[in-house]
């Protein structure tokens, strides 16, 4: 993969779970981990089922999608339990996904949350995706990737921070977005 290739990173803007009922998600394309190319966003149900759907529809008819090499997500859910299927996003825009966690997921704990909620439905969709593994200072789950290709995408984008700036961008824009101003690590 070339030191510019475009790449898509897509994270959610802050919410208030009590009183939202959507948050935006915003999305990055950069070349490589240098250059912001645009901004991209669109509107998901906080504990939805819409983002996968709207995820293809914002990256399919972005006017980059012809030149990106890689989907970047800051883990598999968005809004809250908006989970992504991360098989279908793959497979309508025809890109290679690579999932970014700060640390390994409690996916105990998870389930008997969404059990709780009735949102059981979603448990297969974070099965389905292959266990994280450790890749410098964050764990991944490739889909589409092999390690090899991962560890480039990683060493391309991860330019100001141990995560790929393009996540770390989208995340300041939602914060800003939403709150005023970004706050905390990005």
């Amino acid at each position: 993969m070339k030191k510019e290739a475009r790449i898509i990173g897509i994270d959610d803007a802050p919410f208030d779970k009590f009183k939202d009922t959507s948050t935006l998600v915003i999305a990055t394309v950069f070349r490589g981990g240098d250059t912001l190319d645009a901004v991209l966003s669109t509107d998901i149900t906080i504990d939805g089922g819409d983002a996968t759907k709207n995820l293809i529809k914002m990256i399919n008819k972005c006017k980059y999608k012809p030149q990106l090499r890689c989907i970047i997500l800051d883990g598999i859910a968005v809004g809250g339990f908006n989970v992504i299927n991360v098989t279908e996003l793959h497979k309508k825009t025809k890109l290679p996904i690579l999932i970014t966690l700060r640390k390994l997921p409690n996916y105990e704990k998870i389930f008997k949350a969404l059990k709780k909620l009735k949102m059981e439905d979603k448990i297969p969709l974070i099965e389905e995706v292959r266990k994280p593994e450790k890749m410098g200072r964050i764990y991944v789950q490739r889909i589409g990737l092999t390690k090899e290709q991962a560890k480039k995408i990683l060493k391309i984008t991860c330019t100001r921070s141990f995560l790929p700036e393009p996540i770390r961008i989208a995340h300041i824009i939602g914060a800003g977005i939403a709150k005023g101003e970004s706050y905390g690590r990005a």
